[in-house]
Order: C-alpha cells, then structure tokens, then sequence
C-alpha cells in the first residue's frame, strides 16, 4: 500500500479547508497512493476563538463534505480526515470518516477526548461510544484512531487483534513541554508493541506541531514530515508485518485479550 500524509495549517474558513483537502487529494493521486491520511478537524478552525469548531461544524451531508465526496469520485483513492458535526446541548461530534469512491465508506466518533495539559475538549464536543471499524485498502487492514487515543494503548490492541495490518491517526498536536517527544514516543510505542504500521498525521500552524510521520511494526520512522505544510509517501508493505510477526509474536503471545480476538 502507497499512504500520502498531508499536513497543513486548518484555517477559520471551511471553503479554504475543503480547498486544500481536494488539493491534496489530487496530488496524491498523482503520486499514486492508496490512501491519503488529512489532520484532525479539518472543516474549520481559529485558536483565538475556541468555539469556531461548534460556530462551523456541519452535518455529514453538508457542502464541506460534499465537495470532499465530489472530488474523490471515479477513483480508488481512499481518503481519511476529521471533522465537526452538530450534536445535542449545543456541542459537537469529532467525526472521522472514510471517504473513497464518492462515499462515506466508514466513520468513527473520537472516544478519548482531550482533557489534558491545561486543555478540556469535552467542553464542546461530545465523546463516541463505538470501537471504530476496520476498512480494507488496497489488501490491507486499517484500524482507525484519532489523536488522544494514541495515548490509551488498550484501542490500538483491540483494533491489532481485530485483524488491522495498519493503524491510522489523524490530529491535532498541540504545541508544548515535551509534546514533540510524546508524539514521536506514543506513535512508535504503537506501532512496536502491536507490530502494525503507524500512520499518524498532524496539523502544523501557529498551535500543532506538524511531525507526521510513518512508523514501522519494528518502531523504525520510514518517513517525516517537519514543521510546516506538505505532503509525503510512504510504502507499507505486508512482508515487513510478517516478519516483525514472526520474530516478535507479541500478539500471539498476549494474555489479556479476550479470547474470541485472539
């Protein structure tokens, strides 16, 4: 599998965002990759005024998503990003979807949220309940994962035992003490402790830290992108999953997975 990973800074306005998405999107398919992995929270955003993602959040149906579903017709190019949907008591759900082909093919509300390091994410946005699926690209099995849930290794177990060969992140990486080296650490802790590739993307700007990067199932980068906006590429490649399987069994070997995922 050829993943592209394009980063970029979310401005206020959804029509720049769905610009830049499409954007992206056609270089990828230049590139010819696979799949193409977007930030978290791509529709709108705006750090000096907090609630702009409730203010621009859209329904699953609205012009934001439609332009991203119009732009991904008539090819195989999966793409996967996050974004704001309207909820109840005036907050909002932090949706991942999976677009390919003209469709939402799979979506996935945020479990974890960010209510760390001063920050509280909950404020405006309404936790998921569901274990998020796993979709099939190109051959591979991708498990789904957003940001702070890279933080709660218990997800990305579940979603290895499940069968995933690949674990995607789209986020939103805030700045600060040490957050650059908690980025790199969890991704790759990940990916080495449940033998899978890593592929983590981050918004940069003023606020995030940029960094994507692809990790390996032996906890070795194979690509990173620096601070600012671009797109990288990356190949995955099954026999690479089945000899760290093979040499480093540790999803045989766990003792605590439930027997009917093992």
């Amino acid at each position: 599998m050829k993943v592209a990973l394009g980063q970029f800074a979310v401005s206020r306005d959804w029509q720049d965002n769905s610009e830049t998405c499409i954007s992206l999107m056609r270089r990828a398919l230049a590139g010819e990759a696979d799949l193409l992995l977007l930030p978290e929270a791509v529709l709108a955003q705006d750090i000096s005024d907090p609630d702009r993602v409730i203010q621009a959040a859209q329904p699953l149906d609205g012009p934001f998503l439609k332009r991203i579903l119009a732009a991904s017709r008539n090819n195989q190019l999966t793409t996967i990003m996050t974004v704001h949907v309207p909820a109840q008591e005036g907050k909002v759900k932090n949706v991942l979807v999976v677009v390919r082909d003209g469709e939402i093919v799979a979506r996935y509300e945020k479990l974890h949220l960010y209510d760390a390091f001063a920050m509280q994410e909950s404020r405006k946005v309404i936790s998921g309940s569901k274990v998020p699926p796993l979709v099939e690209v190109a051959g591979m099995k991708v498990g789904l994962m957003t940001c702070y849930d890279v933080r709660f290794p218990e997800l990305a177990r579940r979603l290895a035992l499940e069968g995933a060969d690949v674990l995607v992140l789209p986020a939103a990486w805030v700045r600060g003490p040490l957050k650059e080296m908690h980025w790199e650490v969890l991704v790759t802790a990940r990916a080495l402790e449940n033998t899978c590739y890593m592929v983590a993307v981050g918004e940069c700007g003023p606020r995030n830290i940029g960094n994507s990067l692809v990790v390996d199932p032996l906890g070795v980068a194979t690509v990173k992108a620096g601070e600012g906006a671009g797109l990288i590429f990356a190949v995955l490649d099954p026999a690479r999953i089945a000899h760290a399987r093979s040499v480093l069994p540790v999803l045989e070997n766990c003792r605590f997975a439930p027997p009917e995922l093992k």
